[in-house]
């Protein structure tokens, strides 16, 4: 699908773009907050992808009260909760060529990545039964990484996920079509390498809002901390919704 001319679910036109909220964790509430008040002023609605296990040093979510009822809060504002991982960590054993794609695509972020179907299901269920623990239910799955096993892929419709999102595209669970939506994404590092990035970020939602191409930007804690991410980032926003397009979150997308 192009995007372009696309009716929106309000029979406007207009293509739509996504933005994410990477690492949504009792470690990381604060930057979450931050994160969700740049977005309201600009009336974007986002999708909080949760980590529900212990992450960052920090406690599980539900032994988070304060940060469950922030999250129901944002849910009843228009904001989508989807489950991202379950303790965000480093994957099992794999063989040397996978662990040097999770490296460079992920760095560390590879805890579906070499899993077997079975092993993805029972760590899904656990990710699902944790959110369930504090009355959150969720239809979509983004991988820590967008890194998924042949095995997770396979396991994710079975426990009754709708879609899971990869670099590329956006997969749909219930019908088996995908939506390609290149990711724009950060890789804080410090000094030009960074900088770069940065412009390279603005430069491409600029193109991609010119033409009317789909694409989404998925923002973590550690950018809020750099001035430069952030600014780089609210740009790109701000460059999307200029253009006219339609900010929605990922179950919107696959509905409409």
């Amino acid at each position: 699908m192009s995007g372009q001319k696309d009716p929106g679910i309000d029979g406007r036109e207009g293509f739509p773009f996504v933005v994410s909220v990477h690492d949504v964790a009792p470690a990381t509430s604060a930057q979450t907050a931050g994160w969700l008040s740049d977005l309201t002023r600009r009336d974007v609605p986002a999708t909080l992808l949760v980590i529900p296990g212990p992450y960052g040093g920090g406690a599980a979510l539900p032994e988070d009260p304060d940060l469950v009822a922030f999250l129901h809060a944002a849910a009843g504002r228009g904001h989508e909760l989807a489950l991202h991982g379950f303790r965000h960590e480093p994957g099992g054993d794999a063989p040397p060529l996978r662990r040097a794609v999770g490296r460079v695509a992920a760095r560390t972020a590879t805890e579906f990545w070499s899993l077997t179907e079975e092993q993805a299901r029972d760590l899904l269920r656990a990710g699902l039964e944790a959110l369930a623990e504090v009355d959150i239910g969720v239809v979509g799955f983004t991988p820590p990484g967008w890194l998924a096993s042949a095995g997770t892929r396979r396991a994710l419709a079975d426990v009754g996920f709708r879609y899971w999102t990869s670099h590329l595209a956006v997969h749909d669970l219930t019908g088996g079509s995908h939506r390609r939506m290149p990711v724009l994404s950060h890789r804080p590092s410090g000094g030009a390498a960074e900088r770069a990035g940065a412009r390279l970020m603005t430069t491409a939602a600029r193109g991609f809002a010119r033409f009317g191409i789909p694409f989404r930007i998925a923002l973590h804690p550690a950018d809020l901390e750099r001035p430069g991410l952030r600014a780089a980032t609210l740009t790109a926003i701000d460059l999307a919704l200029a253009a006219g397009g339609r900010p929605v979150t990922y179950e919107t997308l696959i509905t409409t």
